[in-house]
């Protein structure tokens, strides 16, 4: 039960983060590093959005309130990749190579003050990848106690287009952080609890602005994470985690953008995002077991960025798993309801401060995943 189960259910806690707060796409779960022996694992997730929004005042005589923005999120992929090499009863190495931030906001560029649309008129846009590597030293103690360790990297790049004609691309830069954490099982139970810490990594990244070359920094937070399960009955399992981020300390503020009306800033967060995951593994025969779960994250109220017009989530999942030997293949379905997001005119426009500018209302998203885990 401990590798059957808890293989749907870490495959269902990275799809629950299609929609999590601020730009995190997917979080690496620690349960790999308590699987017998050697390990190895790859992950695939696709994520469907679905965000849009209606305008909710008058910004010309053509582009009147209730005008549609469309929908202006994209489809994208995600893919993972986890090893773990025991090199004694005590001691394992692993890595992890994931993607774990990214954005994908295109508001119609067919849509202008013609057919009305919010921020959409020129159609602002804007895109964040990553790519994360982590290795990991694992230390197992007597007393069923696993501490674990060791350092980060994250490799971004981003580009936005906006409406009002502004126009800015990162340079690529890849940046350290770390990863520590500590777990304690008891195996005859399937029992486990495990705490994770992941550093802040900050980039500074050279930009061209509008054809101007500039300079700035941007700091992913730090975050920390909580994964437990339980055997609760006969072949069943009840599994979860909490994760913490400090979104409130993220900010992207290009040079030249930020010298705008107000210094605004790209992209920013006023509050730390806490999300739940909660669900229940049933084994139905040596080959066959299944989990459901269920995801959430509060809304934070005030307004949403017009680049990432959400606002918390709730979230409910499936996900089978098949077994042949040492091989164990799982894949599941989330559907995610997005939280309602207001949006706030911006800085460019001759409106007071605190104008609402966008209503997005209704929205979902649904992520698939697929696993593929081998012990040796």
């Amino acid at each position: 039960m401990k590798h059957t189960l808890t293989i749907g259910a870490t495959l269902l806690l990275t799809t629950s983060m299609a929609h999590a707060g601020g730009i995190e796409r997917a979080v690496p779960s620690m349960a790999f590093l308590f699987e017998d022996g050697n390990y190895l694992e790859l992950s695939f997730g696709y994520v469907s959005p679905s965000v849009s929004g209606t305008q909710a005042l008058p910004l010309g005589p053509n582009s009147p309130p209730g005008a549609s923005s469309g929908d202006i999120s994209e489809s994208y992929s995600l893919t993972s990749f986890s090893y773990k090499n025991q090199i004694n009863d005590q001691m394992a190495i692993a890595l992890i190579i994931d993607q774990p931030y990214g954005a994908d906001v295109n508001y119609a560029a067919d849509t202008d003050y013609a057919y009305g649309g919010g921020l959409s008129p020129l159609g602002s846009s804007a895109t964040i990848d990553s790519i994360g590597y982590t290795a990991l030293l694992s230390y197992s103690m007597p007393n069923n106690v696993t501490v674990y360790g060791g350092p980060r990297a994250v490799r971004t790049s981003g580009e936005v287009a906006l409406f009002s004609g502004y126009e800015m691309e990162t340079s690529r830069e890849t940046d350290f952080g770390y990863v520590v954490g500590a777990g304690w099982e008891r195996p005859d139970i399937a029992a486990r609890v495990s705490l994770t810490y992941h550093s802040a990594v900050t980039h500074d990244f050279r930009a061209d602005e509008n054809g101007a070359s500039t300079t700035f920094s941007s700091t992913i937070p730090q975050s920390l994470t909580l994964e437990g399960q339980t055997g609760i009955a006969a072949d069943t399992l009840l599994f979860g985690s909490v994760r913490w981020v400090q979104w409130s300390e993220f900010d992207i503020s290009p040079t030249n953008f930020g010298s705008g009306p107000g210094n605004p800033s790209l992209v920013d967060y006023e509050d730390d995002t806490i999300t739940y995951n909660l669900g229940v593994g049933r084994r139905f025969s040596d080959e066959w077991s299944g989990a459901v779960t269920a995801g959430y994250e509060a809304s934070q109220g005030g307004f949403a960025g017009n680049l990432g017009p959400t606002d918390g989530s709730t979230s409910l999942g499936v996900a089978g798993t098949y077994t042949m030997g040492d091989i164990r293949i799982t894949g599941g379905v989330r559907h995610i309801w997005i939280g309602d997001a207001d949006t706030e005119v911006p800085a460019a426009f001759p409106l007071p401060e605190g104008t609402t500018l966008g209503e997005f209302r209704d929205n979902s998203a649904w992520a698939l995943g697929l696993r593929v885990a081998y012990n040796f």
